[in-house]
Parts: C-alpha cells; sequence; structure tokens
C-alpha cells in the first residue's frame, strides 16, 4: 500500500547555515498516529511544515498520496494544502472574529475569486461548521468573538477548523503546550479521535514523553535534525531517551517524580 505521506532524503538549511534537517527518510501509512519528539531546536516544527510547505525543503523530494509535492505551486499547491489540516500551538485564530467565522475559514482553500475574497460560504459548509463546534462541546459559543475563549476552547476552534478542509493528515505543533492538565488531555482525546472515527492521519509534535507514549501508534525522535529513533512507544526506553535528548529521562522535566505529576492528566 501507498503511504500516505513519504520523505526522501530531506535536508533543510537555513539562511545562517543552520542544517535544520539532516536527510530525512521516512514513510507514514494512513491511519497512523504519529508523535515526533525532541529537544527544542532538533527540527521538530520544521519537519512538520514542510508536509504543507509552509517550508521549502532545500533538497529531497516529500510525495503526498505518491504525488511529489517539492517544487508545485499555484493551484496544485493549494489543492495540496486542502489535504492537510494544521493545529497551532498559539491557535491561530483572528479573535476579532466569530468562533463560526474562524472555522468557516477553514473552508477557503475550497472557494474561488470573490467568495474568498468576501467569505460567502456555502449553505451547507455553514451548518457543517456549526455541527463541528457542536461536537466540539463549543456549540453555544458560534456567535461569541475568539478573543473571549478559554486556551482550551480556542485549541477545539483550531480543531474544528481544520477539519473544515476535509484533510487526510493532520499536524499538530505543540497542541497542549501552553493548556492546563485537563484541557491537554481533552485535546489528546480529540485528535486520537480524528485517526479512530475519520481516518485522518495525525502528526503531533510534542514534549511530553508520556503523553506520547500513550496516544501514538508510533513515535519519531530527533536530535539536531536527525531521525535518532523511529519505532513503538513500548520501545522508547530510557537508553532511547538519552540518545534523542541527551540526558537521562529522570533529568527531563525536573526529574522523573515531577515529570509524572506533571503527565498524570494522561491517566485521567
Amino acid at each position: 500500500m501507498e503511504p500516505v505521506l513519504k520523505f526522501v532524503n530531506v535536508n533543510k538549511y537555513y539562511n545562517n547555515n543552520v542544517h535544520a534537517l539532516h536527510n530525512i527518510s521516512l514513510e507514514i501509512a494512513a491511519g497512523e498516529f504519529v508523535s515526533v519528539i525532541g529537544p527544542s531546536g532538533s527540527g521538530k516544527s520544521t519537519l512538520l511544515r514542510t508536509v504543507n510547505r509552509l517550508i521549502d525543503v532545500s533538497d529531497g523530494e516529500i510525495f503526498l498520496d505518491g504525488e511529489d509535492i517539492t517544487g508545485i505551486g499555484g493551484k496544485k499547491l493549494r489543492a495540496v494544502r486542502r489535504k492537510v489540516g494544521m493545529i497551532f500551538q498559539n491557535y491561530n485564530l483572528v479573535y476579532r472574529l466569530s468562533v463560526l467565522q474562524n472555522v468557516l475559514h477553514g473552508y477557503l482553500g475550497y472557494l474561488d475569486g470573490i467568495k474568498g475574497i468576501l467569505g460567502i460560504y456555502p449553505e451547507e459548509e455553514k451548518l457543517r461548521a456549526i455541527s463541528l463546534l457542536e461536537e466540539m462541546g463549543l456549540g453555544a459559543f458560534c456567535y461569541n468573538r475568539a478573543a473571549d475563549l478559554s486556551g482550551g476552547q480556542k485549541q477545539r476552534v483550531g480543531i474544528a477548523r481544520a477539519i473544515m478542509q476535509r484533510p487526510k493528515i493532520m499536524l499538530a505543533d505543540e497542541p497542549i503546550a501552553s493548556l492546563d492538565p485537563s484541557s491537554a488531555k481533552n485535546i489528546m482525546d480529540i485528535l486520537a479521535g480524528l485517526v479512530k472515527e475519520r481516518q485522518i492521519t495525525c502528526i503531533v509534535n510534542l514534549h511530553q514523553l508520556e503523553v506520547a507514549k500513550k496516544y501514538s501508534t508510533r513515535i519519531i525522535g530527533l536530535s539536531k535534525g536527525t531521525i535518532v529513533f523511529d519505532g513503538k512507544p513500548e520501545e522508547l526506553t530510557d537508553e532511547v531517551v538519552e540518545k534523542i535528548y541527551g540526558t537521562s529521562s529522570a533529568n527531563l522535566i525536573g526529574g522523573a517524580e515531577s515529570e509524572e505529576q506533571h503527565i498524570s492528566y494522561a491517566a485521567c
């Protein structure tokens, strides 16, 4: 079966000669929940953003549904981006607009010309956006300003907006980093549901190791732009963690005890 996403010898250099991604080659199958872990500056965000071409690679190839998307532009790139939803750590909402308007923005890639500029959406898509908000527990907030929501609510709006694209792949860049434990668990449960109920492949950048272990079918560990681990959650041993982070798991997040407290919501 053709992988839904494939990297072939991908490299990314920045202008300051930083080699952000080193010869990345990997395949991701449909229906996987993949967590990407690694220290800050390891290339996690860069890797994610090459998938929807927010960042262009320096060399190598990326295939989405068997199509080489590395050098495409214009309408072809727009069509590819419809297939790739993205959830941001800082939510990336337009706070002066209503919650419903923000969700409808996920459909903009399907609109042409003046309809896209003016935000004229088909009635059935408006109803679908409302249905998604109800699914996220936000049906009562459709006409509230996005600025008035809590962090967890804003992230759920971001997820609903991404689902409006009808994506095949969902990218999530540190989606729970700014959330309290209860909200974080809620968001991770929703992302896991996308895989199980909507068959959307999820690729999530995380710092919380135990969260990655709990929710993922596969974990990729990056260090200095290189894949140093690619395996099942149960294979993420202390030795592997030390290889990824350069220190033992006991030294992460202030030690093993405090890490356990930090991620205790994962078992809630």
